[in-house]
């Protein structure tokens, strides 16, 4: 599993932007569900969320944070436009017998999300994608669900971004 990092130089360094990255997230997790649930397409789901919500926020009132929307909008139509690949690259992952049509459709949409970044988004390090869709992950389950997306996330940046995560690799006791 991967450990909760810092938020990396591409992250940007201020908090505030840490922040408009997180909520992007959150509401590009939202998005997906949305469209999973109802059949939209991803150019009136993500209309739909800029002009009403203005994206999803983070915090309440004067500690409200605006989501990046260019980030959101690229999560939402590349999971929109690639999901069949995501789909079967999220299912390699799983126990045998539990396929993705089985998983909760937030998880799903979370695992979705993150698959994307990791497969499509190299300027975010993996850790941080990990990282990211775990606490969006907090922001809807507890307990198993979030280890859950935090295991899949994980599988999935190790098959996908092998040499970034090669220095977190599992020494083989065999290589003694």
């Amino acid at each position: 599993m991967v450990e909760r990092p810092d938020k990396s130089p591409a992250e940007g360094k201020s908090p505030t932007n840490v922040h408009r990255l997180s909520s992007a997230r959150l509401a590009a997790v939202q998005a997906i569900y949305q469209m999973e649930m109802t059949g939209a397409a991803a150019d009136g789901v993500v209309a739909e969320f800029l002009l009403h919500r203005g994206g999803a926020e983070l915090g309440e009132g004067e500690n409200a944070v605006e989501a990046d929307k260019a980030l959101f909008a690229d999560i939402v139509h590349g999971v929109s436009a690639q999901q069949d690949e995501l789909d079967r690259l999220i299912g390699s992952t799983l126990v045998e017998g539990w396929p993705l049509a089985r998983i909760e459709k937030v998880m799903a949409a979370a695992l979705r999300a993150g698959a994307y970044e990791l497969l499509r988004r190299a300027d975010v390090p993996a850790r941080v994608v990990v990282s990211e869709y775990v606490d969006v992950a907090h922001a809807f389950f507890e307990g198993k669900e979030v280890g859950m997306v935090n295991g899949v996330l994980d599988r999935l940046a190790r098959l996908l971004r092998e040499a970034e995560m090669a220095d977190t690799a599992m020494p083989d006791p065999s290589q003694k």
